[in-house]
């Protein structure tokens, strides 16, 4: 066979899904593991429902997970004159033919099936007809002389071999009465014309492989190898659907998700190399491979995704990973002033410590972002009388310091224990909450030096006057 070359066909109908994603990677590292080409293909032939807003985040999408395609999109609903053709040509040497049946025919047999509670097949009324007795007010639409006879046997390189009685599946409609062609028909084609090797999607697609060999078969075109993924479920165990939270990567993007980090997620989700969990990019296309695809479906676990990112988090160099939060606040929060990119830069040793996203980043950051305190209601209630002595107590004495660090700050802190005759939490939560408005976040020396005397001072001056 000649060189490896795979495709990833979406149809910009909605926004790219993630279980999309994961089938454009594996179809992406496979190819890239075998040095070939890989291909996107738009199939844009359903008019009504396509829009270039989908296109363009599809696209977007693909990019920012790091999946790069060889060529230019390849759009599906240019090629259409060459699918009617092949149709025509399929009609000619007798393995399609023209059906007159009206709509309420077809809605009567749907019925009927549906009351003998059985998958509706259209009866192939016309299959055998002369076309001498065709109505004069119907359009015919085309439909596929599917085989009657035998068994058809799918060597999947997932499943392992997949059998099917010809007789279940049905003569599909290849071309509509309105001469567009149908899925099938330019699915087949096109994957034929751009010269794919492997056709590699979600197992959804099983009996949609057996209409189109039948088309590669009819057509005497070499077929392709095919590979059908398990699809992705919710924690319920429910087909994950673009309805889902969650389901397209901006929902990822907007939490703080990084990039690397999902793109590892989804690697490993219903795929494994003996017991390793972290890959690079080069390790995932060096690695990967079709036989390491499990046959059942896969839960997405939203923990596990942000467990992996906590990983990248704390692995990424510190510049790298200030960059990147800039961005995601730039993008999703409030654009950070220059003069604080300093102080968050200094501290994100310990403002990343825990986080699991940019955005857990983000929170533990506002107290440095706002220069406005933002109080929690309930927090602020822990603020009483000894607490405000305090908060008093300390302000007094960080006022006579010229400069603060840990050093200084410890015995301060010890002598306020003591004279409150309280613990350390009994002295820095009522500071913490004074400087941040939360009791939660970084801790308090980390609060404390980050912020500098003149902000603690401006801040703390607000509880104590």
């Amino acid at each position: 066979m000649s060189k490896v070359a795979t495709r990833f066909a979406p149809s910009p109908t909605g926004p790219l899904h993630i279980g999309g994603v994961r089938t454009a990677l594996f179809n992406w590292l496979f190819t890239k593991s075998q040095g070939g080409d890989f291909y996107l293909r738009i199939e844009d032939t359903d008019k009504e429902r396509s829009k270039d807003e989908y296109k363009d985040q599809i696209i977007k999408s693909l990019k920012w997970i790091g999946i790069e395609y060889d060529g230019d999109e390849y759009i599906q609903s240019k090629k259409i004159d060459n699918h009617i053709k092949v149709a025509n040509e399929l009609l000619k040497n007798g393995y399609a033919y023209k059906c007159y049946c009206s709509n309420d025919e077809i809605e009567e047999q749907k019925k009927r099936a549906k009351q003998k509670k059985i998958p509706y097949i259209y009866n192939r009324k016309w299959r055998d007809k002369e076309e001498s007795a065709a109505p004069k007010n119907i359009e015919p639409v085309i439909r596929f002389k599917s085989k009657i006879e035998g068994s058809t046997i799918l060597k999947d390189l997932v499943q392992g071999d997949v059998q099917i009685e010809n007789n279940t599946i049905e003569d599909f409609i290849i071309l509509r009465n309105d001469g567009s062609p149908t899925y099938n028909l330019s699915a087949a084609i096109d994957d034929q014309q751009m010269k794919v090797t492997h056709i590699i999607r979600g197992d959804d697609h099983k009996i949609n492989t057996f209409k189109q060999m039948q088309i590669y078969l009819a057509m005497k075109w070499e077929l392709p190898y095919f590979a059908h993924i398990p699809l992705i479920h919710t924690t319920e165990g429910k087909k994950l659907s673009k309805r889902d939270k969650a389901s397209t990567l901006d929902d990822y993007s907007k939490i703080g998700i990084m990039p690397e980090a999902l793109r590892n997620y989804l690697l490993r989700l219903g795929w494994s190399f003996k017991d390793k969990e972290i890959f690079t990019l080069d390790e995932s296309i060096k690695h990967f491979n079709l036989e390491g695809i499990g046959k059942s479906p896969s839960k997405l676990d939203i923990s596990r995704i942000l467990s992996m990112n906590e990983h990248y988090i704390k692995n990424i160099s510190e510049n790298d990973l200030f960059d990147r939060f800039n961005n995601y606040c730039k993008n999703y929060k409030e654009k950070i002033e220059t003069n604080k990119e300093d102080k968050i830069k200094k501290s994100l040793s310990f403002l990343k410590n825990k986080a699991k996203s940019l955005e857990d980043i983000y929170n533990n950051s506002k107290y440095i972002i706002f220069d406005e305190v933002s109080f929690d209601e309930n927090d602020l209630k822990l603020i009483d009388n000894k607490a405000k002595t305090i908060i008093k107590d300390f302000y007094d004495e960080i006022s006579k310091q010229e400069e603060i660090n840990k050093n200084i700050l410890e015995p301060i802190i010890n002598s306020l224990i003591k004279k409150h005759e309280t613990n350390f939490k009994g002295v820095g939560q009522p500071l913490r909450i004074a400087l941040t408005g939360s009791k939660f976040g970084p801790g308090i020396y980390d609060i404390i030096i980050s912020l500098g005397k003149l902000d603690i001072e401006k801040r703390l001056s607000k509880i104590v006057k």
